[in-house]
């Protein structure tokens, strides 16, 4: 059985996308005959990240990871963070010449530069280095592969994401007694998902958020007219999307978005800015509408067939995603490959 490392800084109790990512990924790998040991922030103590509190940092030092890693003798090593343990973990992998591969699931220079007056120029040279370190960088689409190999970023690889078929259907009644037509948003209320530029739309109806995050409050009181209901998760969350008649996305810096999937396995139309992200996944399938008038998007998207954003999100399955995954890990490790169990690296 093949012995796999993934070091984060994103993991439980966080609800995004990276965590789910992961989570999915093992599961899925735990099958295939991977087993599977996640070091984050739950094995250390934590302070709070500034500005973003339900981030947890994690205090550890060198030799502590260096004595983790060492015990658990992983076969092959993945850092899908930038965060401490994400950076302890990468020095302890160059310093021993270990193989590591890394994903980039997060614009991290947008992301500061909608907090901070970081120019994106240092921001990116810091990633850069941070992910050209690894054997293989792996990213989402072709938007995101063409964006960092223009900015200098080797090694990259593509690991595409899936969703959940059975928990998000179409089928679940629905939860929201709203005026209709209800456009809706699911994710992280935060400053770089650029909610305000839905929230601010006018559009007939009702909007509604489903997701918490520091902006929340904020928001709640600057949108009175708006329907926050907080965070949820499971079926609660899969019978939210089918309460929507539109899933609006006013993300300009997501990588992917796994909630447009989710929205499109529920039988949802997309609307959403032509940006990384919703150009890759949306494309021509005929299930959202692209537009720089994201309310003018959102009024178009009420015409498209529910059945058709249902029939394209099967395309997307976690078994395929985590395939994608392990063949990239036995791709970077190169020679090494072939001390892998012989079960594993054939499949």
């Amino acid at each position: 059985m093949m012995r796999l490392l993934v070091v984060t800084d994103a993991w439980q109790p966080q609800i995004n996308g990276v965590v789910r990512t992961l989570e999915r990924t093992i599961e899925e790998l735990d099958k295939m005959g991977v087993q599977t040991t996640v070091l984050s922030p739950a094995d250390f103590r934590t302070l709070p990240c500034p500005t973003y509190p339900e981030i947890r940092l994690s205090l550890t030092t060198p030799v502590k990871i260096r004595r983790i890693i060492e015990r658990i003798k992983p076969d092959a090593v993945h850092i899908a963070t930038e965060g401490p343990l994400g950076m302890l973990a990468r020095r302890h992998c160059m310093r021993t010449h270990r193989r590591f591969t890394t994903s980039y699931h997060t614009r991290f220079p947008e992301y500061l530069a909608a907090r901070a007056p970081v120019p994106l120029r240092m921001s990116y040279a810091w990633m850069r280095r941070f992910h050209n370190a690894a054997s293989g960088c792996m990213v989402a689409t072709d938007s995101l592969e063409a964006d960092l190999a223009s900015r200098g970023f080797r090694h990259l690889m593509r690991w595409s994401r899936g969703v959940d078929h059975k928990l998000f259907n179409p089928d679940y009644p629905r939860v929201l007694d709203l005026p209709r037509p209800i456009f809706g948003y699911v994710g992280r209320v935060a400053v770089e998902k650029n909610i305000e530029a839905f929230l601010a739309l006018d559009l007939p109806g009702s909007k509604v958020v489903v997701g918490g995050g520091p902006a929340l409050e904020d928001m709640r009181r600057r949108f009175p007219d708006v329907h926050f209901t907080g965070p949820k998760v499971g079926e609660a969350l899969a019978a939210h999307y089918c309460s929507l008649d539109v899933f609006v996305f006013p993300s300009l810096t997501d990588t992917f978005g796994n909630v447009l999937i989710e929205a499109l396995s529920a039988g949802v139309p997309v609307a959403a800015f032509p940006v990384m992200g919703p150009v890759d996944v949306i494309s021509n399938s005929g299930t959202g509408v692209l537009d720089n008038d994201l309310a003018a998007a959102a009024k178009a998207a009420l015409s498209i067939p529910r059945d058709r954003c249902r029939e394209y999100a099967l395309r997307f399955s976690w078994e395929a995603s985590a395939r994608q995954f392990l063949d990239n890990l036995i791709e970077a490790m190169g020679e090494e490959s072939a001390r892998l169990p012989v079960r594993v690296a054939a499949e």
